[in-house]
């Protein structure tokens, strides 16, 4: 049985609240919830439940599955959303060059 990796968790978590510029206290706010409480989900100290879970992703407006990312398995659509997000704000030619890239890893591979 696969188990919750929870300071993962709560790493990736803290990762996408910066991205989006909100602090913990915001956050807790946001999702009815004490900054302590929130600051424990973080660390990984406390277990989150699913509802809460849901609270936070929709707060972050960011699917389940970035936060469970090695909880459960990587589907083929989770990895082609990371990658349009990844290559979203690049040039064309900074985009050519990630292709070619891709495309000799893939061959070295074959």
């Amino acid at each position: 049985m696969l188990e919750l990796d929870y300071k993962k968790i709560g790493i990736r978590l803290k990762e996408e609240r910066l991205k989006k510029n909100i602090s913990q206290e915001k956050l807790a706010e946001l999702i009815n919830m004490s900054k302590e409480h929130v600051s424990h989900i973080e660390c990984g100290t406390t277990k989150l439940s699913l509802p809460t879970l849901v609270k936070i992703c929709n707060a972050l407006e960011i699917t389940p599955d970035l936060l469970l990312l090695d909880s459960v398995y990587k589907s083929k659509e989770y990895l082609r959303d990371e990658f349009a997000r990844l290559v979203k704000d690049c040039s064309e030619l900074d985009m050519r060059l990630i292709l070619e890239v891709s495309k000799a890893i893939i061959n070295v591979k074959k």
